[in-house]
């Protein structure tokens, strides 16, 4: 069968293939939303790329999710719910600016055991590690993840990242957890941010540059505030 595909079916297998897990709304919002019935545009497309064999998909959620083909998850996969949190996470960055250099459940480290983010990109200009925090866990695991991190940041070996900046010295990602609770971890050598979503985080970041602004906040620079341009 002969078959020609838009750039933008390019670009949706594309991005179900990263992001592994996408609903329909999410494509909608992402690359419909601009046409008269994005809703009946999108579930025209989606059907021909199913039917085309370039996409998978499961019915067990509503609205539809759509794989890719080789995907290693079970259509009922709990796994689905997190592919579609980290999703989330990165259509809230789309409102503020879109993140570039996008690797969903990064591994840095290139080894079993390392840190395995679920979500890394350089977000308003700065680099950020993200882990995305659905269920409730010990503080102390949560530490040992942060311990992870800090073991990495020895290494000196994130300075190799192939996204690192070629023109000034090399920088360790920020971590940001995503979570409802507040962990009591801590680091005194890597950066942690604990919010509950990135709109929580822009508007944390907002209200300080505005105090910075109008003079009623002096911070260290040693004082390990992330730096983000809000601009």
């Amino acid at each position: 069968m002969s078959f020609r595909l838009s750039q933008r079916d390019k670009d949706i297998i594309e991005f179900t293939n990263q992001f592994r897990a996408v609903d329909r709304d999410s494509l909608v919002e992402l690359f419909f939303k601009q046409l008269k019935s994005p809703v009946n545009a999108c579930n025209s497309v989606m059907i021909r790329l199913y039917r085309l064999g370039l996409i998978e998909r499961t019915q067990q959620y509503s609205p539809t999710v759509y794989l890719p083909v080789e995907a290693k998850i079970k259509k009922n996969s709990q796994k689905i719910l997190h592919f579609l949190s980290i999703l989330d996470t990165y259509k809230q960055m789309c409102i503020y600016g879109t993140p570039k250099q996008v690797i969903v459940e990064d591994k840095p480290t290139g080894r079993k055991g390392g840190i395995e983010p679920d979500l890394f990109c350089i977000f308003k200009g700065s680099p950020f590690w993200i882990e995305i925090q659905r269920n409730q866990y010990l503080e102390q695991k949560m530490q040992g993840k942060i311990n992870l991190y800090e073991e990495f940041f020895f290494s000196d070996e994130w300075k190799a990242l192939h996204w690192q900046p070629e023109d000034r010295a090399a920088i360790f990602p920020s971590v940001i957890l995503i979570t409802p609770v507040r962990y009591a971890v801590s680091s005194d050598h890597i950066r942690i941010i604990q919010v509950a979503s990135i709109h929580e985080l822009m508007e944390k970041y907002k209200s300080a540059g505005k105090q910075q602004k109008d003079g009623r906040l002096r911070t260290p620079a040693s004082s390990g505030r992330i730096k983000i341009n809000l601009t």
